[in-house]
């Protein structure tokens, strides 16, 4: 154990099949560290795994108890996991994507980092850790959905699950999501610039210096008007306004944009901690017999106020396109697998709708109203369609109110889930 101010912090390592049917195939690692409160450290308290955002995200670093976690280990015992392929977990990274050789082995390599895979890594841990007592979870985001995928496939490992801007559409195709998704970036875009005016000429000042003359990243990516646009990603969290606006009103030197633009933009873009999110983004979605088949790419052309030529200037969400891997260098390596992927169609199905309409587990969750990156409406179908589940909506926060609240949002779907309220 390593005590911590607010927290002592217990490393776990453990190894699973890189395949679950086929337990005596290839295997991988998958970390979590185990937070508790220094005073309750001997004390038989609940596990609250947390389910990070993405797919591709790692759980989070903490440097001190605050946010969520702050309510979370005054009555839990903590594991912050890093999800198959992030992280410490045996990570995704272009370096494994060189070693497997060829496209066609990445692509069944990465097939098997979806949630369904996820919870099999839980229900694993899950027996080490605490035995035949189920736990509790908290998902966010992209957490949710494998929440989801948990209660379909093994109910009995949960007590309780909290969910944070994260309940999937039961049935909806990756086309459905990206038809809702994108007037909801119109209309923050459009937010953007009411907020900053000066902003939408000062985008399109930007995307139309860089598509007049070639502007390198310092990795030697070129810098062009889609790879700008993909900015607003950003705009579905509590501060994401404000992050790209105070990118752009240092982004000029003279006539050049400027050195601390340019790295800040290959950050923001480059997808080199993630490119899994990256990678199975439109895998979130699959089910049945039908391939994804680029499906955000093919949607787009349904709106034509995101033409690259438009003015205003329209930004993109969290939206992924073949063009990515072929444009930065953090995605190059998969550039063959995803679209192996892409054509895909034997995904196995991720939740299991009428196991779901009888589940028992205390589900409670958020539904953020005016979430950019997961329609509410749909949130609510599920809602009414899954046992159990209570539901609490609210335009309080965006996207991220779980770690913006400080402790409420939790303390309220714990006591959400408990019958307090």
């Amino acid at each position: 154990m390593n005590p911590r101010p607010g927290f002592t912090a217990t490393d776990h390592v453990f190894t699973v099949p890189l395949d679950h049917a086929e337990p005596a195939g290839p295997t991988i690692e998958v970390f979590g560290r185990e937070l508790v409160d220094p005073a309750r450290t001997a004390d038989r308290l609940p596990w609250l795994v947390y389910l990070q955002g993405g797919p591709g995200g790692k759980s989070p670093r903490p440097l001190l108890v605050d946010g969520w976690l702050t309510r979370a280990l005054r009555t839990h015992r903590v594991l912050l996991l890093d999800q198959r392929g992030t992280g410490r977990s045996t990570p995704v990274t272009a370096w494994l994507a060189a070693s497997l050789g060829s496209a066609e082995r990445l692509a069944e390599h990465l097939a098997a980092f979806r949630a369904d895979a996820i919870v099999a890594d839980c229900e694993h841990i899950r027996r080490q850790l605490c035995g035949d007592e189920p736990w509790e979870t908290l998902g966010q985001s992209y957490g949710g959905f494998v929440t989801l995928t948990y209660l379909s496939l093994a109910p009995e490992g949960l007590r309780a699950c909290y969910v944070a801007g994260g309940l999937p559409d039961l049935h909806a195709t990756a086309e459905d999501v990206y038809a809702r998704t994108y007037p909801r970036v119109r209309d923050r875009t459009e937010e953007f610039y009411g907020r900053y005016p000066a902003d939408a000429a000062g985008l399109r000042a930007i995307a139309d210096h860089v598509e007049e003359r070639e502007v390198l990243l310092p990795n030697g990516d070129r810098l062009t008007a889609r790879r700008l646009r993909t900015l607003g990603m950003a705009f579905g969290m509590g501060t994401g306004l404000e992050r790209v606006h105070w990118l752009l009103d240092e982004a000029w030197d003279g006539g050049q944009l400027s050195d601390s633009f340019r790295h800040q933009v290959m950050t923001l873009t480059g997808f080199v901690d993630n490119p899994l999110y990256a990678v199975l983004q439109e895998a979130c979605f699959a089910q049945g017999g039908k391939p994804t088949a680029w499906a955000a790419d093919r949607v787009l052309a349904e709106f034509p106020e995101f033409a690259e030529d438009a003015d205003p200037l329209l930004c993109t969400g969290e939206m992924i396109y073949p063009w990515m891997f072929r444009e930065i260098a953090g995605l190059r390596p998969f550039a063959g697998a995803a679209d192996l992927l892409a054509a895909r169609a034997d995904w196995p199905a991720l939740y299991d709708p009428a196991r779901l309409a009888e589940n028992r587990v205390p589900v409670a969750a958020v539904v953020y109203h005016d979430d950019m990156y997961v329609d509410a409406d749909l949130s609510l179908r599920t809602a009414r369609a899954v046992g159990n589940v209570r539901a609490w909506v609210t335009n309080a926060w965006e996207h991220d109110g779980i770690s913006a609240s400080g402790g409420e949002v939790l303390d309220r779907l714990i006591r959400l889930a408990a019958g307090q309220l």
